[in-house]
């Protein structure tokens, strides 16, 4: 089946309807003892091997980009073992890689959660400052057993603004001393390319597909230039808020981002599991079938 044809026929329809269960009930429903999790496409950073759909972690931490209300709500409902369990879930539907910022509650949810052998094995850290702070906050990520990192994009378009690339090289530098696969993400569309073409030594990108932070602007203008940066970028790229942080149905947010990404490129969507925890899957199927278009 092509992806549009997936797309435009009940396939999709069918996919959405299974994203009913809560993760009470799933929790219940799926014993521990499971056959091998699913497997989906993968694609490289660097020398990393991850899933081509990420798990977010931004309603872990009430980071809805819609509502205090939302933001407290997603907190509040956020408990490590509920977190722990979308984890196992992400596992199980073949995603292999959860993106969080290096933070003191994080890093101790990923140490117990490793420790009990949870099934999700690789973190990839966001670090995001702020900026006096990056070179340590570099060094936790390290020692708390991320497997890759990369710069925020809120703290890399502080350094662009105020044309500080010597600063933003420094941070670069010191996550490749490390010896791991480093990133810098940006909302602004402009951003990637420019460090691009100054050479910075990056094995990925992420690309916000919306200039949020600095416009407040989910339109679908923006969305195009974000689209177009993509299309120039040489490393791979991480497409994020590709859903428009929750304003675009899963069926439109997919096919737009898999229309303009490259095989080389992935996704990182993180989900609300309070209602649906199969959302999870929705999403990795919808990666399945878009990669075979």
């Amino acid at each position: 089946m092509k992806r549009r044809e997936f797309l435009k026929t009940g396939a999709a329809a069918a996919v959405a309807g299974a994203a009913g269960a809560t993760l009470a009930n799933r929790a219940q429903a799926r014993p521990t003892a499971q056959a091998g999790p699913d497997v989906l496409p993968s694609i490289k950073l660097g020398t990393l091997e991850v899933s081509r759909l990420i798990l977010g972690s931004n309603p872990f931490w009430g980071y809805s980009h819609k509502s205090a209300q939302l933001d407290a709500e997603m907190r509040a409902w956020h408990t490590d073992e509920k977190i722990a369990q979308i984890l196992d879930e992400a596992a199980a539907c073949g995603v292999t890689a959860v993106v969080s910022p290096p933070d003191e509650r994080w890093r101790k949810l990923w140490a117990k959660y490793t420790d009990q052998n949870g099934k999700l094995k690789i973190w990839i850290s966001q670090c995001h400052g702020p900026a006096d702070k990056m070179l340590a906050e570099i060094d936790r990520s390290v020692g708390a057993g991320a497997a890759a990192i990369f710069i925020q994009g809120a703290r890399v378009e502080e350094q662009v603004g105020a044309g500080d690339y010597d600063r933003l090289h420094i941070w670069v530098d010191q996550v490749r001393r490390k010896g791991m696969p480093v990133g810098v993400a940006a909302h602004w569309p402009e951003i990637h390319p420019e460090l691009q073409r100054r050479g910075f030594q990056v094995d990925f990108y992420f690309q916000c597909m919306y200039n949020a932070s600095k416009t407040s602007d989910y339109s679908a203008a923006e969305r195009k230039l974000a689209e177009a940066t993509v299309t120039q970028l040489k490393k791979p790229v991480i497409a994020y808020k590709i859903l428009a942080a929750g304003r675009l149905q899963p069926s439109e947010g997919f096919e737009q981002a898999f229309n303009n990404i490259q095989r080389k490129d992935g996704v990182c969507v993180g989900i609300y599991a309070r209602n649906a925890i199969d959302q999870i899957r929705q999403n990795a199927t919808y990666v399945k079938m878009l990669t075979r278009g």
